[in-house]
């Protein structure tokens, strides 16, 4: 099985030289490729992924979902693994997520751990290991066979946010969707910049919005504006 990790970026140049090298460094005897997808980021993302060994792409139009989309359709291998750049890596990821697929497991993704040790943020960390929808989120990755992701159209690109979600919604319409039991690491700045009660807020919100079927546009719009991006 050979693996395609793809990794959309805006501004990461803090953090994609050490995601790069985690992967290449825990990747020892696996076929991987590392595609970093880049929207044209004015800090250096892209010099510095390219240095770090990746190959590098420019999204042809902004959006997480629309970079995950291109990075797809130039990836080479049967499995796609979506990674943002902030995570840290689980050391046997290629492995896991072999044996996962070997196993009948056409998509799945990790749980996570916050690199913070505030109580409530490892309470949000206890309830990935459960299978409601609102325990996801695309900070734990996503692994996804080929074939699936082709026959269920790739990320829906009116999404800015919640792509994630809607994707595993499709995916578990039609396929077995596996919780690896190992956590992978998860910056903690947003909950730093705006506190724990104000991010839950507007995560609900959003969720809220999603399940009323409300437009994405208005979602992103929405969630945008009740937390500070700084």
């Amino acid at each position: 099985m050979s693996l395609s990790v793809i990794i959309p970026t805006r501004n990461e140049a803090a953090n994609i030289v050490r995601l790069v090298r985690e992967l290449r460094q825990y990747a020892a005897g696996h076929a991987v490729e590392i595609l970093v997808v880049d929207a044209h980021s004015p800090d250096g993302t892209a010099e510095a992924a390219r240095q770090a060994g990746a190959t590098v792409l420019q999204a042809p139009r902004p959006g997480r979902a629309a970079q995950m989309n291109h990075g797809a359709r130039h990836a080479t291998g049967d499995v796609l693994y979506f990674v943002h750049a902030d995570v840290g890596i689980h050391p046997d990821y290629a492995a896991t997520i072999s044996q996962a697929v070997a196993r009948g497991h056409a998509a799945g993704c990790y749980r996570f751990r916050f690199d913070s040790r505030h109580p409530l943020l490892r309470l949000n960390s206890y309830g990935t290991r459960f299978e409601g929808i609102m325990s996801r989120g695309g900070d734990q990755t996503l692994f996804i066979t080929r074939a699936l992701f082709e026959q269920l159209g790739g990320f829906d690109e009116r999404f800015v946010i919640m792509e994630d979600f809607e994707i595993i919604l499709r995916i578990r319409r039609v396929a077995a969707f596996l919780i690896v039991p190992q956590d992978v690491v998860v910056s903690a700045r947003k909950y730093e910049t705006n506190g724990w009660l104000r991010v839950q807020v507007a995560n609900l919100t959003a969720f809220s919005l999603f399940f009323l079927k409300v437009a994405p546009a208005r979602i992103a719009h929405t969630y945008k504006a009740m937390l500070n991006y700084r």
